[in-house]
């Protein structure tokens, strides 16, 4: 059965015409999905009983099993979803005050290999597909109460979005749109370790959302370390396209630098990061490490991240310190698919 996501308006139009639907049916459909979160077609319940049934003969809203549902104290949501060839992947709501924030992911595993990070320690299966990107956001705005909308996207979830842009950007152009969920591009980032091709292409195609880039290390050799795939692209080659995206888009870049106790937490480190990032517009946003079991990184001594911090702020950077948030539900990338059996699926739509 095809996956309802998967259809553009226009296909799902030309669809319906060719069974005698109106075309206004195509937006009661996507009310249907963007704003009541049904589980199923039968729930749509201004749409005739014939319309359900065809739809119900031969599209599925929802491809995933949510496999596993934590909840934080902290009102962090995050799903486990298995897909129907086994591919398992993760996606979280974020709540923050007002902001409704949700973390997506663009792969089954990840390439790029981070040494500190659970995505990536079995490797990149495969890639996802535009509908199974949006099947994420929808499923998590189904978490929120009937008068909350979600605000913000970061693709930062499993896998590299650069690699994946010929899916992920329909996926976002769907969620910006007013008729689906709205969310001004403003409001999105896309994160990467810096794959300078794929963000000039971003760049040029689609300079509106905002750029991070996993920095992690001040300097070639740490970062290599760290971060393999800085072999074969160099830290410079990344913050130079970093920089020729904001020319582009008049964004503020987005640094990211998980903080790891003893590796990359030292004085220098922070006196290299001031040199590397001092004459750029951008926010550096430090993130002490959430310990991976398995994995020999800690997160830094309290101590230790008030010196880090000490020093960018006394080199002029613009430095945000990431709150933790979903520790105690495995919340980072691929911890909760590597910790997790799978349970049986649960069918989701009454009978």
């Amino acid at each position: 059965m095809k996956h309802l996501l998967s259809l553009s308006d226009v296909e799902l139009r030309d669809w319906l015409a060719q069974r005698g639907h109106a075309a206004y049916r195509v937006q009661q459909v996507n009310r249907w999905l963007t704003q009541s979160r049904v589980s199923c077609f039968e729930e749509m319940s201004d749409l005739p009983a014939q319309l359900r049934a065809e739809l119900t003969s031969e599209f599925r809203i929802w491809t995933a099993d949510v496999v596993a549902h934590r909840v934080a104290d902290d009102g962090t949501e995050k799903l486990l979803l298995q897909f129907p060839d086994g591919g398992r992947i993760e996606c979280v709501l974020l709540r923050d005050s007002h902001r409704r924030t949700i973390c997506i992911s663009t792969q089954v595993g990840c390439a790029m290999g981070c040494v500190f990070c659970a995505s990536g320690l079995a490797g990149v299966d495969r890639n996802l597909s535009t509908s199974e990107i949006l099947e994420q956001m929808f499923q998590l705005a189904r978490l929120l109460p009937a008068e909350e909308r979600l605000s913000h996207v970061v693709v930062m979830g499993m896998g590299e979005p650069l690699a994946n842009l010929d899916q992920l950007l329909p996926a976002l152009d769907r969620a910006c749109s007013p008729q689906g969920l709205g969310i001004s591009a403003r409001r999105v980032t896309i994160s990467t370790v810096g794959l300078p091709k794929a963000i000039d292409r971003l760049a040029a195609s689609h300079p509106r959302y905002h750029l991070a880039v996993s920095l992690h290390a001040p300097n070639d050799e740490l970062r290599s370390r760290l971060v393999p795939v800085n072999r074969r692209i160099g830290l410079q080659a990344a913050l130079q396209a970093a920089d020729r995206y904001f020319d582009a888009s008049g964004r503020r870049l987005t640094f990211e630098y998980v903080l790891l106790a003893d590796v990359n937490d030292q004085p220098e480190h922070a006196r290299q990061l001031v040199t590397l990032l001092g004459n750029r517009r951008a926010l550096l946003n430090v993130i002490p490490c959430n310990p991976v079991a398995g994995l020999p990184y800690r997160m830094p001594s309290l101590a230790a991240q008030r010196r880090f911090r000490a020093i960018l702020e006394k080199g002029g950077l613009s430095v945000q310190f990431r709150e933790r948030k979903g520790s105690a539900i495995d919340a980072a990338c691929g911890q909760l698919r590597r910790s997790l059996p799978l349970p049986a699926p649960q069918d989701t739509c009454p009978s």
